[in-house]
């Protein structure tokens, strides 16, 4: 293959020595599926949480659900933009040489890909700041939080997201096809210079940063709110503070289940110059991990809503929660009465009347 060696055919290096291998049949149905299941999910999520933008507009929960929005659309895309490239190179037997002569497709292919991994890490670590500025500090977030300010805020994470994707091809860096020809992505075979060692580095440590500062913003919103509940009984006005902590929490939960494999994956052999040889079925493993992160996205705004949490525990309570609760409402009941007794006991006026009236009349 002289032709290899052209500048226009530089991502080719990789397809000489496949060290895995992909069934096709298995592999084009399971990327229909999961393209589909994913487009279908996302679009049902964004329908949810538009009709709630549209109610809570002009409160503070409209800043949280246009991030959230922001965060579905972007899952969206990445399903029918990365889904379809993928559907394409299976359904043309992975055949780079005949459709990608000169690098366009796998160029876009990995833009894509970063920039698809990148942007929802950052839209959740931003709506986790978001949320931990709207509880501590309400007076802030109301004056400066606003819609426009939002959307400032998603284009700005947007434009850090494709800035990072291009990086290697503003510096004639090329993305590589993968050992299993069925992607591309930065160089992880051979990894020598410090360049493409630089790039894998870059984008793990923004992931795992991401999922840090998620974390962390997470923890103080549940704290300080915990804290608010034990001090104050009135519950008016936090009951949508602990739905979109709920939401959080599981986002976290979801992306660091999902990316983390694939971040640290990353991470490891951009600090070590050579790889094992398993190391292309655990890239495999873990990127069909962190595809799995914009399927279940989207759930979460399906299933995690204060209208569905109010039915499951509905049916909880009418399945198995009616003795307990009956059973507590009885303990509390009998406690109010062995307070009112003790009461009406030490009052020196209405001892004799204790005497002529019998115990029952008494806690009624």
């Amino acid at each position: 293959m002289n032709s290899s060696k052209s500048p226009g055919l530089a991502g080719f290096g990789i397809l000489k020595n496949t060290t895995c291998h992909t069934e096709k049949k298995i592999s084009v149905f399971f990327s229909i599926i999961f393209m589909t299941v994913g487009i279908l999910s996302n679009s049902l999520a964004i329908a949810i949480l538009m009709k709630a933008y549209q109610r809570f507009r002009q409160k503070s929960k409209a800043s949280f659900l246009l991030l959230a929005s922001g965060l579905v659309v972007t899952d969206l895309f990445g399903h029918l933009i990365n889904g379809a490239i993928a559907v394409f190179v299976y359904a043309s037997d992975k055949d780079w040489i005949r459709f990608n002569q000169s690098n366009i497709l796998c160029s876009v292919f990995g833009i894509c890909m970063v920039f698809f991994g990148l942007c929802p890490l950052f839209l959740g670590s931003v709506m986790a700041v978001e949320r931990c500025i709207g509880v501590t500090q309400p007076i802030f977030h109301s004056t400066k939080m606003t819609s426009k300010h939002v959307k400032m805020m998603l284009t700005m994470v947007c434009l850090f997201a494709v800035l990072i994707a291009l990086l290697p091809i503003l510096r004639f860096r090329a993305y590589q096809i993968q050992a299993s020809r069925t992607w591309c992505f930065y160089k992880t075979e051979h990894v020598e210079d410090w360049e493409d060692r630089f790039y894998l580095l870059l984008f793990s440590c923004l992931g795992l940063l991401a999922l840090a500062i998620s974390f962390l913003c997470n923890a103080v919103t549940g704290i300080t709110l915990l804290r608010v509940k034990f001090k104050s009984q009135q519950r008016q006005g936090r009951s949508h503070h602990f739905e979109m902590i709920i939401q959080l929490l599981a986002i976290m939960c979801v992306s660091c289940i999902c990316w983390s494999p694939f971040l640290v994956t990353m991470a490891r052999i951009g600090i070590n110059e050579s790889r094992s040889k398993e190391t292309c079925e655990m890239i495999l493993f873990a990127l069909r991990m962190a595809t799995w992160n914009q399927i279940l996205d989207p759930w979460v705004y399906i299933l995690l809503r204060k209208a569905v949490l109010k039915n499951l525990y509905k049916i909880t309570r009418g399945c198995c929660g009616v003795h307990i609760i009956n059973l507590h409402m009885l303990e509390l009941s009998s406690i109010k009465n062995s307070l009112k007794v003790a009461a009406i006991s030490e009052s020196p006026v209405s001892s004799k009347q204790i005497k002529l009236q019998p115990l029952s009349s008494i806690g009624q």
